[in-house]
């Protein structure tokens, strides 16, 4: 037996993912950080690059937290107490103290019966999603929802699917009109933040639509939000979508590894739910939890977000935030509005977006391109990500960059 010949196949497949501008390409590898220093904030130094000091804005930590002393502490702490790594899945002999722990804060934190820990957040939706799918349940999806939550409905089978257009309510409306009887459940399922876009669903009209027409089908209407880009990064209090919308989805789906800023995923649901999820979902029963120093750690930053402190973080993200969109406009490049630290430039074509990116780069400042097929034709775009690490004087410095593409 041989790879040859599938390699061979490979090979093409990789050169024409090159020429359509979408390949990602070898990572860049990061070997060292920068303190911050003369009012700008930290920089990273990649290998292979010298000294550069690349200021980042392609980060998801929106907080800061990954690099927060008292997060950091923790998590070595925990290491030295459980060890580096679980030994085992949790219903084995892999679960630890802060595994329960971040559990009961987790479900505490966002008004919930419970709360369950996976490996990752898109782990999170897989082995969530088909755990609420029958043979005669329809699932009903945002056209821009992630790519987790598209694998996860192919994933369950289930018996139809309905794709409405971004954000276009009465299209939801419509279909659950049209597949009365048709169906005994429904599962509408949406991203909190959308990530590629910052802009958030409509969680209190998706939620009024659902309960609207709950009782037409024999098992009801199920809304489940994933709102890893909006815990801690949207709201007042760091509740994301939820908490800006006044909507309440039933099946809550978030991560620790971006605004908490350490590693895992969650769902957060009633008691009965989480219970049969833990009996039921195979991405949790046979897979490693994340580490119990992981757990403590996220603990810790969810206890940092839930404080004063936190508070004061969320406050500077948002008006650095608006700082940025303040001044993209002003030098005249389009972007969308809102107070989320994701700041998309669009640019509506591959080889600009991909020219942009380096230009970027040269002047030392790490940015994604986001092309087709990841963002549909004619929405490629840059999108940038502030953080709380941020300061002003970064941005300057970013907008000053931009700015001489339009000289």
């Amino acid at each position: 037996m041989s790879l040859h010949n599938v390699e061979q196949i490979f090979k093409a497949k990789l050169t024409t993912l090159e020429k359509q501008g979408i390949c990602k390409g070898k990572e860049k590898v990061t070997i060292g950080i920068q303190a911050a220093q003369n009012s700008f904030g930290v920089r990273y130094l990649l290998e292979g690059y010298g000294d550069r000091a690349f200021l980042r804005m392609n980060s998801n930590s929106y907080l800061g937290l990954s690099r927060h002393p008292q997060v950091i502490k923790v998590e070595a702490e925990a290491a030295d107490k459980f060890g580096a790594g679980p030994g085992a899945v949790r219903f084995i002999s892999g679960t630890y103290q802060p595994h329960t722990a971040l559990e009961k804060r987790l479900a505490k934190f966002h008004g919930r019966e419970s709360a369950m820990l996976f490996s990752a957040a898109y782990a999170t939706m897989m082995g969530v999603l088909p755990q609420f799918i029958s043979e005669d349940t329809l699932v009903v999806s945002d056209a821009l929802n992630h790519s987790c939550i598209i694998n996860a409905i192919r994933l369950s089978h289930p018996a139809k699917k309905e794709v409405y257009a971004h954000a276009d309510l009465s299209a939801l409306e419509h279909i659950l009109v049209a597949n009365k009887g048709l169906c005994k459940r429904v599962c509408v399922i949406t991203d909190g933040i959308f990530s590629m876009r910052g802009d958030h669903a409509q969680l209190d009209k998706i939620d009024a639509i659902c309960k609207q027409y709950d009782d037409d089908y024999v098992e009801g209407i199920i809304s489940i939000v994933d709102d890893s880009h909006g815990v801690g990064a949207l709201g007042g209090n760091g509740r994301g979508t939820e908490e800006v919308t006044g909507g309440k989805a039933d099946i809550l789906i978030a991560t620790l590894g971006k605004s908490l800023g350490v590693n895992g995923g969650y769902v957060a649901a009633s008691s009965v739910v989480i219970d049969y999820l833990r009996e039921s979902s195979p991405f949790y029963i046979y897979s490693n939890p994340i580490t119990p120093a992981e757990a403590a750690a996220s603990l810790a930053a969810l206890n940092i977000l839930d404080s004063p402190e936190g508070l004061q973080l969320l406050q500077k993200l948002r008006g650095l935030s608006i700082f940025l969109r303040a001044g993209l406009k002003r030098l005249g490049y389009e972007t969308l509005p809102g107070e989320h630290p994701i700041v998309p430039i669009l640019i509506r074509d591959t080889d600009n977006t991909s020219a942009l990116v380096e230009h970027l780069f040269a002047q030392n400042i790490l940015v994604t391109g986001l092309n087709y097929p990841v963002v549909p034709k004619g929405e490629q775009e840059i999108r940038l990500q502030v953080s709380a690490d941020h300061t002003e004087k970064d941005l300057q410095y970013l907008l000053h960059h931009l700015a001489e593409l339009k000289g």
